[in-house]
């Protein structure tokens, strides 16, 4: 990465610089560098590429310890042993000799610039997003017109010290130039930029961003993103939308994102669609859960398949750690006048516990057995839910029905057989 912003400076250009001045023409040195320097910078840089390290190091050491060096000539011995520092990826001592670097005086524009670029990297590397700022501010000060890319540091180091509402102006302005350099957008800068106005909580511009995103780098992640961010707004139409789209067209495969669609069909009341979708996946990428289980119960019972809606409910009752479920499962069948189911389904939930409303499960267990004319178990069920003052009325009254219900059938049983001699006496007398 940093490898092309390290190439030294003075063995791509020539030692003296030749420059007019008035009438005549006069030798300056611009950025002069003795041949003994010269030299020993060359032979550190050889032992550096054939990664003889110390040995390079032991030579910059050398060349530092020398008494008549220019700034110009110590800023180039403290770079190469940055750059060696670097390559053995020691980069608390290459922040160290960069920093050397920028103590001289007179450093040429160029090395300037490309050196305080690195350190601000290196800053980055060491995870220093504070010095990394510090160090890119005092770039774009240096420089007349910041390239795209120090304007994105800029961003990228108030992104880390999670100041977003500052990043949001450099990484903004490095998008416009690239875009005005006939350039497109870097992929990750677009990220950026969209993760910011994600902390912000600024949903409205995450959009603007996703279609940009969508448009130069398809990916169904973003769509996906994209649907997540109406949905934040409330327009959960085109998230439905969305979602939708890439289930039809095969790219949706998160289990969980499946799931989330057979919700989006509930909430804009198509239960039919999620029982179908629910139907399909479970068992397949889809897990057969309680939870699962359970919506794809709701999505028939709101579909009105009552029937349908019975051997989901009937699994996750199973599954499920208490009682409540079985409750659930009771009622569906009280719906369909399948007294015998319901009142069995009552008896496991209150067997397995959990219950958060005893009273009115006994309410259930009592109508179910009542409709099967077990009449003394109905009000043993009756009397328990009766227990409770929130039931106590509602159950007193199930009460009061049974027991006359059970004198009727009492008064029935003692005249029925009065009835029957009668009818045989009227047929004998006929005979």
């Amino acid at each position: 990465m940093l490898r092309g912003l390290l190439l030294l400076v003075f063995l791509l250009a020539p030692l003296l610089a030749t420059a007019a001045e008035g009438d005549g023409q006069k030798t300056k040195q611009t950025v002069a560098m003795s041949q003994p320097v010269f030299e020993g910078l060359k032979k550190a840089q050889e032992q550096i590429e054939a990664k003889q390290y110390g040995a390079a190091q032991g030579e910059l050491k050398k060349l530092r310890e020398k008494s008549d060096l220019s700034p110009y000539e110590t800023a180039q011995i403290w770079n190469l042993t940055a750059y060696g520092y670097y390559l053995q990826e020691n980069y608390k001592q290459a922040i160290g000799a960069y920093l050397q670097v920028l103590k001289q005086d007179g450093l040429p524009e160029a090395l300037e610039q490309s050196t305080l670029k690195t350190l601000s990297q290196l800053y980055f590397t060491v995870e220093d997003y504070a010095k990394a700022l510090t160090v890119v501010d005092r770039l774009i000060a240096a420089i007349a017109e910041p390239s795209p890319d120090v304007l994105m540091l800029k961003g990228q180091a108030h992104f880390q010290l999670e100041q977003y509402k500052q990043a949001l102006a450099p990484i903004k302005s490095a998008i416009e130039k690239y875009r005005a350099q006939g350039k497109t957008p870097q992929e990750n800068w677009l990220l950026l930029l969209r993760v910011s106005y994600f902390e912000l909580g600024d949903f409205k511009n995450m959009i603007s961003v996703l279609k940009e995103l969508i448009t130069l780098y398809p990916k169904d992640q973003y769509l996906l993103t994209l649907a997540g961010v109406y949905s934040e707004l409330g327009d959960t139409k085109k998230q439905l939308a969305l979602t939708e789209a890439l289930y039809e067209s095969g790219r949706l495969s998160d289990p969980s994102q499946v799931v989330n669609l057979a919700n989006l069909y509930l909430v804009h009341n198509n239960p039919y669609k999620a029982a179908k979708l629910l139907d399909a996946e479970l068992g397949g990428r889809v897990e057969e859960s309680e939870r699962n289980l359970r919506l794809l119960s709701q999505a028939w019972y709101q579909a009105r398949e009552d029937e349908k809606a019975i051997p989901p409910l009937a699994r996750a009752a199973k599954m499920s750690g208490d009682g409540e479920l079985y409750l659930r499962l009771a009622q569906s069948y009280i719906n369909l006048d399948r007294w015998a189911e319901a009142a069995e389904a009552v008896e496991q939930g209150l067997a397995k516990g959990g219950i958060k409303r005893v009273d009115t499960a006994n309410i259930m267990l009592g109508m179910a057995l009542f409709n099967q004319r077990k009449l003394d178990a109905a009000r043993k069920a009756f009397v328990a839910a009766a227990s409770d003052k929130r039931s106590a009325s509602a159950a007193r009254q199930w009460i009061a029905f049974v027991d006359s219900e059970m004198t009727r059938d009492k008064t029935l049983d003692q005249t029925l057989p009065e009835q029957a001699q009668r009818k045989q006496d009227a047929i004998l007398e006929n005979l």
